[in-house]
């Protein structure tokens, strides 16, 4: 059986059931393979008939609980999905005519008992009718427990890809908050280059004003010296 987590998100209930389906319609197939050879006679042809029946049964069971869970599967995933799952009842119905069939060939109605009933056959069909009650109670609590299984794991998964995001999301806030404090480091570094960058033209202006005075005074010095 193929891992479900290994499908489609949100279908692994409905991959889980298909491959129940699938192994359990393996089975009938060769079930009617061996009465439709008439190597099978008598009782243990009949009882091979009422045992077919109780697998289609239980088939047609999967197949139910498949098209319920194809409703709750994301639209996106369902159109991939809904192909596969017409196949699985077209394949069903097929068997259903082919043991309908056989059941005719029999001369027997579609319970299995051929020939003319009496107290033997009752016995049987009450005894195969538990032990198919039995065997489908059985096989439904284990696609039960599988169910919730992987219902867990998928829960698990969940909340890890949620304790990922959560992550994720205060890495980007720290990120978010280093980045706003560089801005506000790089506002500040603007306004001292800004300032420094003032102070350098007031000191020039200054500073060329002091030398234009010098000028001056040595040339009226100069002036004075030779009148």
């Amino acid at each position: 059986m193929s891992n479900p987590l290994d499908t489609d998100p949100g279908s692994e209930l409905f991959a889980s059931n298909e491959s129940d389906f699938t192994l359990l319609q393996a089975e009938i197939s060769q079930k009617l393979e061996t009465l439709n050879d008439n190597s099978v006679k008598g009782e243990e042809r009949k009882a091979l008939l009422r045992n077919i029946e109780r697998s289609v049964d239980e088939a047609n069971e999967i197949l139910s609980q498949m098209k319920l869970e194809l409703q709750n599967i994301p639209s996106n995933v369902r159109s991939r999905i809904t192909p596969r799952f017409r196949n699985h009842q077209t394949s069903l119905d097929r068997t259903k005519s082919l043991l309908k069939k056989l059941q005719s060939a029999f001369d027997g109605p579609y319970g299995g008992r051929v020939g003319s009933p009496g107290l033997n056959d009752s016995v049987y069909t009450q005894r195969d009718q538990l032990l198919g009650g039995t065997e489908r109670l059985e096989r439904s609590s284990g696609r039960l427990r599988d169910s919730h299984r992987i219902a867990m794991e998928t829960e698990a998964i969940g909340a890890g890809i949620l304790g990922d995001l959560q992550g994720q999301r205060e890495q980007l806030q720290n990120t978010a908050r280093v980045l706003n404090d560089s801005e506000n480091y790089v506002d500040r570094s603007v306004k001292t280059i800004r300032g420094m960058s003032r102070r350098m033209a007031t000191n020039r202006i200054i500073t060329i004003a002091i030398i234009t005075l010098l000028v001056l005074l040595i040339i009226a010095v100069i002036v004075n010296k030779f009148r």
